[in-house]
């Protein structure tokens, strides 16, 4: 059947039916079935590589000459990415089932003995763009916590996304555990995120990652519950007590290892007393492969600054351009930086430990850093083995999204004939 002949209601449907069906399946999964499945999809997406890279290579096409080349990077699968996908797969089979475990335990003076327990959340509609491998990452953390999962990739991302979810259906079917544990939307037509955001009888949890249209989007229409993960407008604070050279290269690390990711830093922010000792120096770092755009001081202090406008100070680039703002101290650095921020991730470098704690303490995002690249803001660089993404709101889960944040917890209360008065 041709996936536009779908019709987007009754398809989300009977996927949410279906999920709905395997999540109780995985109830009773044990750890050792969960590992063996993902351990067989990751033989799978190797085995595999050829079909994938040729399906990526249809949806690179599709998208060649239309967007910038930071979103065709995000969408090109190689070997290497590939191979970091089935890597991924095989550390979260390696890492702790976070299902079952006890959080906590009291006894009543009446008596009874009650315990509280991770549980899986249930099924997670997952709705994300152009990276496939967000695709396999979710896929597997939620596997591992217990939890069905319905992908809706990008449209560019469809052939490859079709076959990550073959390979890890194919894990799951070795395992003896439920297929449909894993699904994807198999239309296009964007009736479906909206039935999906909607399909509360089914769905208990929908996480977006993206761009802000598609978090603004999923925000204002579900009634579905979200976990929310806004653009990086991350910001590196180089304080007067910095070590300049240092600072310089973990700023160029921050901005340059990818530039197309939400941890890499879009702001520049340096102390009026270091400036011009590092204005210059940061110029001769990162002149060459990323454009700066600067206030009225930074242009002044090197002419391969340009001048920035008032939108570059909002602006999540995911491009090879940051913004350098020049800053009176460590107050001012806090609340320019507090006013900017997408509060996602946001560093401090400097030698003086307690204007890193003050930074650290009043700048209010999920992950705040001292003397650190913002590129470390990932959940395998956490030991999370891989993330669903970085949330940067303050319910339930806050900063990198792994398996600990994809379950919730139940009371198990034990007694012997109690009765309330």
């Amino acid at each position: 059947m041709n996936d536009q002949t779908l019709d987007p209601q009754i398809h989300i449907h009977e996927l949410g039916r279906r999920a709905r069906e395997a999540a109780r399946g995985l109830l009773s999964a044990s750890t050792e079935a969960k590992n063996t499945a993902l351990r067989e999809a990751a033989k799978a997406l190797r085995e595999g590589s050829a079909a994938l890279i040729e399906a990526n290579q249809a949806d690179v096409a599709s998208v060649e000459g239309k967007k910038p080349d930071s979103f065709v990077d995000r969408l090109r699968l190689t070997e290497d990415r590939i191979e970091g996908m089935a890597s991924a797969l095989e550390e979260i089979a390696e890492l702790p089932d976070p299902v079952g475990r006890k959080l906590a335990q009291f006894d009543r003076p009446n008596g009874l003995k009650i315990e509280r327990v991770a549980v899986p959340i249930g099924v997670i509609g997952m709705i994300y763009e152009s990276r496939p491998n967000v695709g396999a990452d979710a896929s597997a953390l939620c596997l591992k916590s217990g939890n069905a999962v319905i992908l809706r990739g990008g449209s560019e991302s469809r052939h490859s996304t079709r076959e990550i979810v073959s390979a890890m259906r194919a894990g799951l079917k070795a395992a003896g555990l439920p297929e449909d544990a894993v699904q994807t939307v198999q239309t296009t037509d964007r009736e479906a995120v909206a039935a999906l955001l909607k399909a509360d009888q089914f769905v208990d949890l929908v996480i977006p990652r993206g761009g802000r249209g598609l978090v603004e989007l999923v925000r204002d229409q579900a009634s579905v519950p979200t976990l929310l993960h806004l653009d990086g407008n991350c910001h590196s604070y180089v304080h007067e007590a910095a070590k300049v050279d240092e600072a310089v290269q973990i700023i160029r690390n921050a901005k340059l290892r990818r530039t197309g990711i939400c941890g890499a830093t879009e702001s520049i922010v340096i102390d009026r007393k270091i400036a011009d000792q590092v204005v210059p120096k940061l110029a001769d770092a990162m002149a060459a492969d990323c454009e700066l755009r600067g206030d009225e001081e930074a242009v002044a202090l090197d002419s391969r600054i340009k001048p920035a406008t008032e939108e570059d100070w909002d602006t999540e680039y995911l491009d090879p351009i940051a913004s350098v703002k020049i800053v009176d101290g460590l107050d001012e650095g806090i609340a320019w930086v507090d006013r900017h921020s997408s509060h996602h991730t946001d560093a401090i470098l400097t030698e003086d430990a307690e204007a890193a704690r003050r930074f650290m303490t009043a700048i209010d995002s999920a992950v705040v850093m001292h003397n650190a690249s913002t590129q470390f803001s990932d959940g395998g660089e956490f030991g999370m083995g891989a993330e669903i993404g970085i949330a940067t709101g303050k319910m339930h889960a806050r900063g990198p999204v792994g398996l600990e944040q994809l379950t919730s917890f139940k009371y198990l209360v034990h007694g012997d004939g109690q009765t309330r008065p």
